[in-house]
């Protein structure tokens, strides 16, 4: 097979190819998801039988998914990389999951939720998304409930609840600091139920390679077998991937180290469009790197910003212990810059800002890489037996990790990648511009704007694959007419024979460097030069780097092994090989998006007091990048946002 290497990029794409349309309902906002659901054609239950649906991912939107519509009736294959869908990245989830239950009588309501969202996210997610967001998220603490998530509970029995980041409310329930293992449990075992039932035919160590589109329309799936090696296709009459997010294309991140790109990006590359792949999120409360031997970087829950203070010493270069700096020394940059939410500003708001001390030379740690997050006052206030059932297992973790004990010395945190708001483009109804491909949770870009709010992760994910996928997919089943398509078609077996060449590709190279310093190397071209800020020098540096390092891929990267086998070397090399063409998608947008917003912070666009300064008249819309071939850059297509409900202004935490 051809690899060809696209030229580095010396202009910015100009051309618009079209006006994309959501295709949201017309209405009030509080009724366009009931009345999109009654408009919506259904499929009779006798005839789910005959329908055939692929779901790729067993995390919380790819579990749920697959349980609901099996249990529903439709025939479903559910495909993941790992060994079992208990082992999906939705685990790694701590802090807890929103929703406007307003248990605590404070102020919350669907209203404010779906407010806080749009407001947290820069004001770059679509309003209509949000609100349905925003609506379902009671349904979905029932339904965990009922599936029996131990949410933790006030002493009188009561759901209890704490606060997030871009909240002035207590919306978010919590099983301690291991919220994302409890609810994946819990779609394990309705996932499980339908496997049981003979609904579900769950696939593991099957890695997504291709998607097969017939006719324009998504019809199956290409995988690898990755146990025996072997090229397998598989059709359907819908596919909903629900793959996550691509954080990892910068090396070192929060993710698990299989979180990969590649479903995506080769969905991308079959004609579907990929949304504002520069909108990624560096979370504020991880464990600073130690130095260049780690492979990713271990997340400290954002819900420890509860009852921990943020501080630095106010002295730069100050080398003292942090038990032997007293009060008045200390900096508690946060508080005294934003009073009114302090320690829970956005993520993106408390991720700068941790920078910027740091930059100055108020950091801490042997590297000076960190700033301290202190639980001095909560343990004082509240005693350490209620932190240690709120934090004990995260606080175990951390001591595992760092072998400092933070009941007895502030934990040491620093920004790193985690979440990606980016990914392929949706309409109202989660399809992505390839007709029967729906993209569900992290995997697409709809809900969360340039930041997304903490406790909101899984909160999408639950929403998009038990309330709003069985009814959308039942309306494109129900009004679409699908030719029947086998294993024998020619798309498919040219999707094969494409992968299958890829592989080969792969294997053939037998260079001299490992995958591993090819993806090192382009996460430090990230991290530098598109991470937490970005200069269109920087950006245009990187557009010159990444193409020159993915050629030398190709020509220089080892893969050991053999295909047809057990290989992880070979998993890791496709991989990357993706992250190395999606990188360069990443520069690209945000090149173009002359603004900052969230977590897209160009040094170039900032207030006075160096906060994000948008630029709503030129960028106030989802860029949904086309990709148009290896030779040419991407086109670029524009769905405009309107604010209707919650109006633009500039965001404020203070």
């Amino acid at each position: 097979m051809a690899t060809t290497v696209t030229p580095a990029v010396k202009t910015l794409p100009t051309f618009t190819e079209a006006t994309l349309d959501a295709r949201i309902p017309p209405g009030p906002i509080e009724e366009k998801w009931d009345t999109a659901r009654f408009e919506m054609k259904l499929v009779n239950p006798a005839n789910r039988r005959r329908f055939h649906v692929i779901v790729v991912g067993s995390g919380l939107a790819g579990a749920a998914a697959a349980a609901s519509l099996g249990e529903m009736g439709y025939n479903v294959s559910c495909f993941c990389y790992q060994d079992s869908p208990r082992r999906a990245h939705s685990v790694a989830a701590q802090g807890g999951i929103n929703a406007a239950k307003n248990y605590r009588n404070d102020g919350d309501s669907i209203y404010r939720l779906f407010y806080d969202t749009v407001k947290g996210g820069d004001y770059r997610s679509r309003e209509a998304n949000v609100y349905r967001l925003a609506q379902v998220s009671n349904n979905i603490i029932d339904q965990c409930v009922a599936q029996g998530v131990p949410f933790a509970r006030e002493y009188g029995g009561m759901l209890d609840n704490r606060s997030f980041g871009g909240a002035q409310v207590s919306r978010t329930f919590y099983a301690r600091g291991q919220t994302g293992q409890q609810l994946l449990l819990g779609a394990y075992q309705a996932l499980s139920r339908q496997i049981h039932a003979r609904t579900v035919t769950m696939y593991t160590r099957h890695e997504m390679l291709d998607l097969v589109v017939v006719d324009g329309h998504a019809r199956g799936i290409v995988v690898r077998d990755m146990r025996t090696g072997e090229i397998e296709p598989f059709v359907a009459d819908a596919v909903l991937l629900c793959s996550g997010g691509y954080s990892n294309v910068y090396y070192l991140s929060t993710n698990a180290k299989g979180c990969n790109v590649t479903a995506a990006w080769r969905s991308y590359k079959r004609g579907a469009f990929f949304a504002n792949p520069c909108f990624t999120q560096i979370h504020p409360t991880c464990i600073p790197p130690s130095g260049e031997h780690q492979s990713k970087l271990t997340l400290m829950s954002e819900s420890l910003r509860n009852d921990g203070r943020i501080w630095v010493p106010r002295n730069p270069n100050d080398t003292r212990p942090p038990n032997d700096i007293p009060e008045s020394e200390r900096w508690f940059y946060l508080e005294e810059r934003y009073p009114s939410f302090g320690n829970l500003v956005p993520r993106d708001i408390a991720s700068r800002a941790a920078k910027n001390v740091v930059d100055a030379g108020h950091g801490v740690g042997e590297l000076k890489n960190g700033v301290y997050l202190d639980f001095k006052s909560a343990l004082a206030r509240l005693g350490e037996k209620v932190i240690r059932e709120r934090y004990g297992n995260l606080f175990e973790m951390y001591e595992n990790i760092t072998g400092e004990n933070p009941y007895q010395v502030p934990m040491r945190i620093y920004p790193a990648l985690h979440y990606t708001m980016g990914g392929l483009w949706v309409d109202y109804e989660l399809m992505s511009t390839i007709p029967g491909l729906f993209v569900l949770g992290e995997a697409n870009f709809s809900d969360h704007g340039a930041n997304r709010l903490g406790a909101s992760a899984l909160m999408q994910g639950l929403a998009d694959g038990y309330f709003v996928a069985p009814y959308t997919l039942g309306n494109y089943l129900a009004t679409t007419k699908l030719a029947k398509v086998d294993l024998e078609n020619e798309a498919v077996k040219q999707t094969q024979s494409t992968t299958a060449e890829r592989i080969k590709k792969l294997m053939s190279i037998n260079g001299k460097r490992s995958v591993t310093s090819f993806h090192r190397e382009l996460g430090h071209i990230m991290w530098q030069y598109c991470g937490m800020e970005r200069t269109a020098e920087g950006l245009r540096t990187a557009l010159e780097k990444i193409p020159a390092l993915r050629a030398e891929f190709w020509r220089d990267a080892r893969v050991l092994g053999e295909a047809d086998d057990l290989n992880q070397s070979l998993e890791l090399a496709g991989r990357v090989a993706d992250f190395l063409e999606m990188a360069e998608l990443i520069c690209i947008d945000a090149l173009h998006r002359e603004e900052s917003c969230g977590g897209h912070f160009r040094a170039e666009y900032q207030t006075p007091e160096g906060e994000a300064l948008r630029n709503d008249e030129k960028f106030a819309y989802v860029a949904a990048w086309e990709y148009a071939g290896e030779d040419s850059p991407p086109l670029l297509n524009k769905e405009p946002l309107e604010f209707d409900y919650v109006h633009l202004s500039q965001r404020s935490y203070k």
